[in-house]
């Protein structure tokens, strides 16, 4: 029996399952402990800004609003990722249906194994692990992730309708998603490249309806390029200082590091279906696949070059998953059902580690136990070996960050020029002393300007289930300090 999405069973199945996921996912939120980045982008969302050194601000505009109406907690900070990945699920699931009926295909896994293209691609994209777990973690990628949900959606009714007033809609996402993460400028670039090249979408160009829409995301860009420009040009400086690098001599070292992080991160089923989407895409006529195509390929050609020279971060090219799903689901998804129950396994076995750690991994193989494990009893202990101290500092953002989150008192500063960037309040001592707390496997510079004035203390060792997550030391430091520290001292948020 051929089933397909026009049966009501068949979609209120694909809604209710994603209804029951959102809500586990919602409750995994809650349960996971906050890692040292979610904490840092928790200080972010304390002291709105137009930008910051890492990232644009919506990351931080998200967990404002979740933080506002649950508090200062991993539910609070969470909130939205789960909540995002539903509605950008039903989104790519519209964007497919749009670009099938252009393409003039109602099925294309054949007679005996389909329940329709949208289902199928919003079903691959939670069996990854980059929506899978992401979805219970907030970073830029979670809100970039649902902007590019939106602007494909935008895509797909622009190519199903004529209508080209979707251009504005695709505008505001595609700046909002540049709002979220920088990145979002080379799938932007990849609709720009199709534009050029084919004949629909020149025929485009000669439209109003296709600048209105630059313009709407030109300003909604506006505030983080003002941020950069009375800033110095930081973060366009940080994030730019990645790229042009060459290595050769590692270049095999670098991709080898690429393919097996979307491996991994796409899972290996998931991954051999994308792959074999983009060969058939690479040979297709169809001007969806090419659209869809330019979208992938421009981010995919810019991480490889990347790679040649210096390492890709498996997380970066995750803003293309969406549409690779939406092109597997188009035109290579026999086989779907095998590699999506591989890849929800998959993201299964790692949440039981993360909440339980069940298997006894150390710090170097379990990547939850280095970033989760022990938060709470370390702080207690951090405020009880800190009695007296007139401040609590430390030198690593995500350390400061977490502590500042998780301390109920005391005075909590963060000790790198990157506070420097921050509307915070500075801090000076001149009398007393206070800690400073740094990482057991760092030892201090010889140029440090804090040797003379520091004295040893207590060891502290970070513990999840048992097993060392992470060891730290912490130093006693006279007050006045130096010049040279006080200018990178800021006080960073409390939650008490």
């Amino acid at each position: 029996m051929r089933l397909t999405l026009h049966q009501p069973s068949v979609l209120r199945l694909a809604l209710s399952a994603l209804a029951v996921v959102t809500v586990l996912r919602l409750i995994i939120a809650a349960m996971l402990p906050v890692t040292p980045d979610e904490a840092y982008y928790w200080t972010w969302s304390r002291h709105l800004q137009a930008g910051y050194l890492d990232h644009p601000p919506m990351v931080a505009l998200w967990i404002r609003s979740g933080t506002a109406l649950f508090g200062n907690n991993g539910f609070g900070i969470r909130v939205a990722g789960p909540l995002a990945a539903a509605l950008g699920t039903l989104l790519i699931g519209f964007a497919t249906r749009d670009f099938m009926d252009v393409r003039g295909a109602q099925t294309v896994t054949g007679k005996s194994d389909c329940v329709g293209p949208p289902v199928i691609a919003g079903t691959l994209l939670n069996a990854t692990l980059a929506v899978g777990l992401g979805a219970v973690t907030m970073t830029p990628d979670t809100p970039l992730l649902f902007f590019m949900a939106v602007f494909l959606a935008a895509l797909g009714r622009l190519v199903v309708t004529g209508n080209g007033y979707w251009w504005l809609v695709a505008g505001i996402a595609a700046g909002l998603g540049f709002d979220s993460k920088y990145t979002m400028l080379l799938p932007v670039a990849g609709v720009g490249v199709w534009c050029l090249f084919s004949r629909p979408g020149r025929q485009w160009l000669k439209t109003i309806q296709v600048w209105l829409g630059v313009l709407l995301a030109t300003g909604c860009v506006m505030p983080v390029l003002w941020w950069n420009e009375t800033h110095g040009w930081a973060s366009f400086i940080r994030q730019g200082g990645r790229t042009g690098d060459w290595r050769p001599e590692r270049a095999l070292q670098f991709l080898g590091e690429l393919t097996g992080g979307q491996i991994g991160l796409l899972t290996p089923g998931v991954f051999a279906l994308c792959a074999m989407a983009l060969w058939k895409a690479v040979r297709s006529q169809e001007q969806t696949d090419r659209l869809l195509l330019a979208i992938i390929g421009v981010p995919l050609l810019v991480f490889v070059q990347h790679a040649l020279g210096d390492r890709v971060q498996a997380n970066w090219p995750v803003l293309i998953y969406p549409a690779l799903a939406v092109l597997t689901a188009l035109t290579a998804s026999r086989g779907w059902r095998a590699a999506a129950c591989l890849g929800f396994a998959l993201g299964v076995l790692v949440l039981i580690q993360a909440l339980t750690s069940v298997l006894p991994l150390n710090r170097h193989l379990d990547i939850t136990l280095r970033q989760g494990g022990g938060w709470p009893e370390f702080v207690r202990d951090v405020s009880v070996q800190s009695r007296g101290a007139a401040f609590i500092a430390s030198d690593d953002y995500g350390l400061a960050s977490e502590l500042a989150l998780r301390m109920r008192h005391g005075t909590v500063l963060g000790s790198d020029p990157r506070w420097r960037l921050f509307d915070l309040p500075e801090f000076h001592c001149e009398t007393g002393r206070g800690v400073l707390i740094r990482n057991a496997r760092r030892d201090f510079p010889l140029q440090s300007a804090w040797p003379g004035f520091v004295s040893r203390g207590q060891t502290l060792i970070r513990a999840g289930h048992g097993r060392e997550a992470e060891s730290y030391i912490l130093y006693w430091v006279n007050c006045p300090l130096s010049t040279a520290v006080s200018k990178d001292l800021r006080q960073l948020p409390a939650t008490y």
